[in-house]
């Protein structure tokens, strides 16, 4: 038999009935295991993620296909079959905690690998590309995604009007409203880091490179009616399929792809590389394999490991850092400032978030320190104590930055529509554009005659047979755009 227990060890007698002063009572103060037990429940809700509040996760690992060491030096790809042990979450990116899986929305796809360097989080969604590219408009993109302050309702009117002003948007909207909006299952989409990263190898010599986890169970999508169909028969539908695949043995996998530019292509290439609303074409530069990560292993506990993952863009290894993309280096902050938020200071200290890799720095103290806080050694550098150094030659490598300082738009903003256009009458075929655009007008349907009008203009730009058939869709005239 187990023996219950208070927090604190001590042997819990009766865990039915409280402490009273006669029968029926008052309840007395000094019954120190009710006050705890009420204590910690009121405590147990910590606060939802302001996005990817609702997901599922899993632990496995990722093995190393091809041989990379030429364009990094990050240890856990430095040998064909080296395995390194991963974490995955999953999620939707606008609903709150209890919102349905099938809801349409871009899904997150968070990978941490517990390296030998340290953690490296890459931490992207099921799509290749981001509805903005400035950190600057991400609060106010996601306020519109949320709900609307005077009703607590959703509001197609805040969602399109924010949209229609965007026209970045439209490459990513026109991938949302397709049926990759609704994935079939986690198993069954793509994960993207989306944006640019760099590379670096031994010899000092840097790469940008974009990463693409490519679903070895094939895609498979919900169609509109199928998706509301299954909010309401079964809205955790995503995350039991995960958990019940995994506990029957069905693991799933994906190849890992990356596709590799120079910074001398950087400089010379067609449109800005940087610029999260746009992918890089495959027949510019072909993805290729490099590893392959399979899930095996469900959490023991969801909260301690699902609730508590917290995953940071900023987390990177040597031979891996940022690039120049404007909403990476926003991310680079507004992630690890999420989660001291949420979770603490020392959140990197909760078991699914420490590394494996020793740890030795001088960051003391704060709420919920868990292990020894460094002991009695100093707190500071420089000293002249036997304690941790810094390692020269692990950082990046320096590269040249110039130019004048202010606020300023990416360039080539005249190219937000070839992409979406391209999606549209080459990527898809018959039956995915008239997905989309049954998907289209069925939700921006709801939204004010202006909002539509304006958003149906940038669909124009993009290609004209999609600009048509969402305003034939939505009963819009010639008169009602000119």
């Amino acid at each position: 038999m187990k023996r219950m227990t208070t927090n604190f060890g001590q042997p819990v007698d009766n865990d039915l009935d409280s402490m009273t002063a006669g029968n029926p009572g008052p309840v007395l103060i000094q019954d120190v295991h009710l006050v705890e037990k009420l204590a910690h429940f009121n405590r147990e809700r910590i606060p939802e993620r302001v996005v990817h509040a609702k997901g599922a996760g899993a632990g496995g690992y990722f093995e190393v296909t091809k041989d990379v060491s030429k364009w990094t030096k990050a240890k856990f790809l430095s040998e064909v079959g080296k395995r390194t042990e991963v974490f995955v979450r999953f999620s939707t990116v606008g609903g709150e905690k209890g919102s349905a899986d099938a809801e349409r929305d871009p899904r997150g796809f968070a990978v941490k690998f517990y390296t030998e360097d340290g953690n490296y989080d890459l931490v992207g969604n099921n799509t290749p590309v981001f509805f903005i590219r400035d950190p600057l408009k991400f609060p106010d993109f996601i306020h519109t995604q949320k709900r609307k302050p005077g009703t607590n309702l959703k509001d197609p009117d805040m969602f399109w009007d924010f949209l229609s002003l965007t026209p970045e948007s439209v490459h990513q909207v026109s991938i949302l409203f397709s049926d990759r909006g609704t994935p079939r299952s986690y198993r069954n989409m793509n994960g993207y880091g989306s944006h640019t990263f760099k590379w670096y190898n031994d010899r000092g010599e840097t790469y940008y490179v974009k990463y693409h986890f490519k679903t070895d169970q094939g895609i498979e999508n919900l169609t509109m009616e199928e998706a509301e169909e299954m909010k309401g028969k079964d809205p955790d539908h995503a995350t039991r399929d995960l958990h019940e695949a995994i506990e029957e043995g069905d693991f799933p996998s994906w190849t890992l792809q990356v596709q590799i530019m120079t910074p001398e292509e950087a400089k010379e290439y067609r449109f800005d590389p940087f610029d999260v609303t746009k992918v890089w074409p495959h027949d510019d530069y072909p993805p290729m394999d490099i590893g392959r990560m399979v899930l095996d292993r469900n959490p023991d506990n969801y909260f301690a490991e699902v609730e508590q993952a917290a995953f940071s863009p900023g987390n990177f290894v040597p031979g891996i850092a940022a690039s120049e993309d404007k909403m990476l280096q926003g991310r680079l902050f507004a992630y690890p400032d999420a989660h001291r938020y949420r979770l603490g200071a020392n959140y990197h200290q909760i078991p699914v978030n420490a590394s494996k890799a020793k740890v030795d720095n001088y960051q003391r103290d704060g709420s919920m320190r868990t292990d020894g806080n460094m002991g009695g050694g100093p707190n500071y550098w420089p000293n002249s104590y036997d304690a941790a150094e810094p390692v020269p030659g692990e950082g990046e490598p320096m590269y040249p930055v110039s130019g004048m300082a202010g606020r300023q738009p990416y360039k080539h903003e005249n190219d937000d529509f070839v992409q979406a256009g391209a999606l549209y009458n080459k990527a898809m075929n018959d039956q995915d554009r008239a997905n989309l655009v049954r998907n289209i007008v069925a939700h921006l349907g709801n939204a004010r005659r202006d909002i539509q009008q304006r958003q149906v203009k940038i669909f124009f730009k993009a290609d004209p047979d999609y600009g048509r058939r969402v305003a034939e869709g939505l009963g819009l005239s010639e008169d009602d755009l000119a």
